[in-house]
């Protein structure tokens, strides 16, 4: 039986912010190789009024949030000065109750927390915002340290880049692994940036090393098979391995070694996805040796075996 495309509405209010607008949109893009389907929105179809010099005209109103499965509000100007619109705040818990997800980009988390829905849950924003959200919002469990958050059918994010990481999240959760790769190669972005890395570092980092970093990790992931140490990868960034390890952790805000770990462990699963390869024949050649070791790395970072995870992602042909 032919799926119907899983339906994304952005919703976009006074003061959006252009980049966070289009990020949503060119992720989930309506064209014929994802599974996606997008409308934007706002309050009332017509003209709305954005940040930055720009405005939007939009087709739909907030009808598009009883049509979507997932609904996204970006990131908007000045939102620690007043609450949304009530029908805004309405629409948003109708939507939810029906069984829609909720994702926030940057200061859209505002609008969430206006709904209550973040109340006694985890929750991000851009850290220019995070202290006002947390006085507007006392019951939300603000955490300005993050990319982003999953609290499963509620998910905020930081500032605009993070609301690419989110975004290649939700890809992974819905498709996996290999389409959300795909997704990133077509933005020229990162494939996998976890949610609990820092999203800002509150101090100047001298001599920004991230093109040479940027080599390094495009090198690393070509040679995961191998056995990389800390060594290897600061000898090709051509630095000693302190700093190398203390910028790698400035930059991306986990270590050199938990990185690679991260990217065999993704590796894995697009190789559990797209092949027949057996659970020891994926371990040797992302480089974690044995099937046990794969198994051990896997729960830990995913909460679940290999032969789970290919039991869920990897659908039959006639399912296709």
């Amino acid at each position: 039986m032919t799926r119907r495309n899983h339906r994304i509405a952005v919703l976009v209010l006074e003061g959006a912010k252009p980049l966070d607008v289009g990020i949503p949109a060119q992720v989930f893009t309506n064209r014929a190789s994802m599974p996606y389907e997008v409308r934007v929105c706002g309050a009332a179809p017509g003209l709305v009024t954005g940040g930055d010099g720009l405005s939007y005209h939009v087709a739909d109103g907030l009808e598009a949030l009883s049509w979507a499965d997932t609904v996204f509000v970006p990131g908007y100007r000045h939102p620690d000065r007043e609450e949304p619109p009530a029908a805004v705040v309405e629409a948003l818990r109708a939507a939810h109750a029906r069984g829609a997800r909720l994702a926030a980009i940057s200061t859209g988390a505002f609008a969430l927390a206006a709904t209550g829905l973040l109340d006694g849950r985890r929750a991000t924003t851009h850290w220019h915002y995070a202290h006002a959200l947390a006085a507007r919002h006392p019951l939300v469990r603000v955490d300005e340290d993050v990319l982003f958050v999953d609290e499963g059918s509620v998910l905020t994010s930081a500032g605009a880049a993070s609301g690419i990481d989110l975004c290649l999240h939700l890809v992974r959760r819905d498709h996996g692994v290999a389409l959300s790769n795909h997704v990133a190669r077509r933005l020229v972005a990162a494939p996998y940036r976890s949610g609990g890395q820092a999203q800002y570092v509150p101090r100047s980092v001298p001599e920004p090393l991230g093109e040479l970093f940027s080599a390094t990790r495009e090198w690393a992931l070509g040679r995961l098979e191998e056995p990389l140490t800390l060594a290897d990868l600061a000898r090709h960034a051509k630095v000693s391995t302190r700093t190398f390890s203390r910028r790698f952790v400035e930059d991306t805000g986990t270590t050199p070694m938990q990185w690679i770990l991260r990217a065999r462990v993704d590796l894995a699963r697009e190789l559990l996805e797209a092949s027949e390869l057996s659970v020891e024949q994926i371990a040797d050649q992302v480089g974690l040796g044995t099937g046990a070791n794969l198994r051990l790395h896997f729960h830990r970072i995913l909460g679940t075996s290999p032969i789970e995870y290919r039991h869920t992602f990897v659908r039959p042909a006639s399912a296709a």
